[in-house]
């Protein structure tokens, strides 16, 4: 069975979270991790783990909220990181795409939520956008967490320098796009790989566009199965393996 590492359940996006997680195990997605943002969503992802048994979180305070959070949101989030269901501190990290003025602020949020994962003792789910180097810079400052690089499009090289650092790689539908060349990387990932669809976001091909759900995973591990030529047991096992590594779920 399969597993969504990274999805956000959140009542904006959907009618009825309970239907899409019927409609994902038909589909043989066995287990999920609904990824928090901010306070709203982390409450959000604390109520859906304790409703269903297969279904985990990751709490954290997204970079697109840099310039609104507070110190009560941090507070909040700490109290929370000792329940049960709690698998990891995200998602959390730097992105510049949009801007870079709050570099600093980005900085200084990203380095007191993975000061708390190393609190804790629990992984981390890392949002990178146009700030590989600051990414890496901070990640290099916690050599005892470990994690996952959420939807990751870089480079080989940089692949392999989060791979080294002990990070697994979080490949979702992006892989499927037309235009993507991160594909060409799989070969040599493909054994530090786990897989998540960030629904409702990153629609796989040929449904790019729509809202995405955790059915689709299976279209992204059948695409990755084609393209490297492999059994979907052999990717489910490694991928199992790889979450197994990082993350404290039932399997």
């Amino acid at each position: 069975m399969l597993i969504d590492t990274h999805c956000h359940l959140y009542k904006e996006y959907y009618d009825s979270i309970e239907d899409v997680l019927l409609e994902s195990q038909k589909n043989e997605v066995s287990s999920f991790i609904v990824s928090g943002c901010d306070t709203k969503s982390n409450q959000e992802a604390l109520e859906i783990v304790k409703k269903y048994p297969n279904v985990y979180c990751s709490l954290g305070i997204h970079p697109e909220y840099v310039d609104s959070y507070t110190n009560e949101d941090l507070r909040f989030l700490e109290s929370c990181l000792c329940e049960s269901k709690v698998v990891a501190i995200g998602e959390i990290g730097l992105d510049y795409h949009y801007s870079k003025e709050n570099k600093e602020l980005q900085k200084e949020l990203f380095e007191k939520q993975l000061m708390l994962a190393s609190k804790y003792s629990l992984p981390v789910v890392i949002h990178s956008r146009d700030a590989i180097e600051d990414t890496i810079t901070i990640l290099k400052k916690f050599p005892e967490l470990k994690g996952v690089i959420h939807s990751f499009s870089g480079s080989l090289e940089v692949a392999q320098i989060y791979i080294k650092m002990g990070y697994k790689l979080g490949i979702n539908g992006v892989v499927t796009f037309k235009n993507s060349h991160l594909k060409e990387l799989l070969p040599t990932i493909k054994d530090s790989i786990v897989l998540e669809t960030d629904s409702p976001y990153l629609t796989p091909h040929p449904f790019r566009g729509t809202k995405n759900s955790p059915k689709n995973i299976k279209i992204i591990a059948e695409f990755i199965c084609d393209y490297l030529g492999i059994s979907m047991n052999e990717l489910v096992g490694i991928t199992n393996q790889n979450i197994k590594a990082i993350f404290d779920i039932s399997i």
